[in-house]
C-alpha cells in the first residue's frame, strides 16, 4: 500500500539569517525607544530625527564591530585549539586515541569496535583532528570570511530596522502625531519580524511575534514615561 513520504523539518537558518535577527531586533527596538523617549520630552521632530540618526549611526557601528570581533575571535579560537590537538596527537597519541575511543563508546560501540574504528581514523591525522575538534570540543570550522560578512550584515540590518520607527518623524511635522504613527508602524514591524524569526528558528511564530512586539513596546513605553517625568 502507498505510504506518505517522511519529510523532516529542521532548523536551517544560515549564519546570515542569525546576523540579520541580531541586527534587526536591536535596530527596531533601540531607536524606537529613543524616539519615543524624546517625544515625551521635546516637541521638535528635528531634534528627534537628529538624535535618531546619530543613534542609528553609532548603534550600527557598535553592533557591526561587535559581530566582526566575535566572529574573528571564534576563528582564532578554533585555529588555536586545532594546533593544540595536532600537538597532543603527536606527543600523546595513546591518550588521544583513548579519548576518541571513549567518544565512540558513548554512542554504543563496544571496546573492540571502538578500538578498530579509532585505529583506522588515526591513520588519517587530519580527519582524526577534525573528529576531535567536532566531537570532543564541539567546535565547527568557521568560514574565514565570516567576520567581515557578519559585521556588515548586522550593521546593515540595524540601519534598516532603525529607520522604521524614525520614518514617521521625517514625514510628519508634529512630534506627537509622528509618535503615534511610529508606534503603530514599529509595533507592526516588530510583530512581523518576530513572526518571521519564529519561522526560521522553529519556534511558534505567533508567540515569537507577540514576544518581540511586547519587548519593543515595553522599551519604548519606559523611555517615554521616564522622559516625560523628567521634563
Amino acid at each position: 500500500m502507498p505510504q506518505t513520504p517522511h519529510i523532516e523539518h529542521h532548523f536551517t537558518a544560515s549564519e546570515a539569517v542569525r546576523d540579520i535577527v541580531i541586527g534587526m531586533s536591536d535596530g527596531l527596538t533601540v531607536p524606537f525607544a529613543l524616539a519615543a523617549g524624546l517625544s515625551g520630552a521635546v516637541n521638535s521632530t528635528g531634534v528627534i530625527i537628529t538624535a535618531g540618526l546619530a543613534e542609528i549611526a553609532a548603534g550600527s557601528i557598535a553592533m557591526g564591530l561587535g559581530g566582526f570581533l566575535a566572529a574573528r575571535s571564534d576563528a582564532e579560537h578554533y585555529e588555536s585549539e586545532r594546533v593544540r590537538e595536532y600537538d597532543e596527537t603527536r606527543d600523546l597519541p595513546k591518550v588521544e586515541a583513548a579519548e576518541v575511543a571513549s567518544i565512540f563508546q558513548s554512542y554504543g560501540l563496544n571496546e573492540e569496535e571502538s578500538a578498530t574504528v579509532t585505529e583506522k581514523l588515526s591513520q588519517r591525522p587530519d580527519a582524526f583532528v577534525d573528529f576531535m575538534m567536532r566531537f570532543e570540543l564541539g567546535l565547527e570550522k568557521p568560514d574565514p570570511k565570516r567576520a567581515l560578512t557578519s559585521g556588515l550584515t548586522i550593521a546593515g540590518a540595524y540601519i534598516a530596522g532603525g529607520f522604521i520607527p524614525l520614518a514617521p518623524y521625517m514625514v510628519l511635522p508634529v512630534a506627537k502625531t509622528a509618535l503615534l504613527f511610529s508606534v503603530l508602524v514599529t509595533l507592526a514591524a516588530l510583530a512581523t519580524f518576530g513572526y518571521i524569526k519564529g519561522r526560521f528558528t522553529g519556534t511558534k511564530q505567533f508567540r515569537s511575534g507577540l514576544q518581540t512586539m511586547l519587548i519593543g513596546g515595553l522599551a519604548a513605553t519606559a523611555a517615554f514615561l521616564i522622559a516625560k517625568a523628567i521634563s
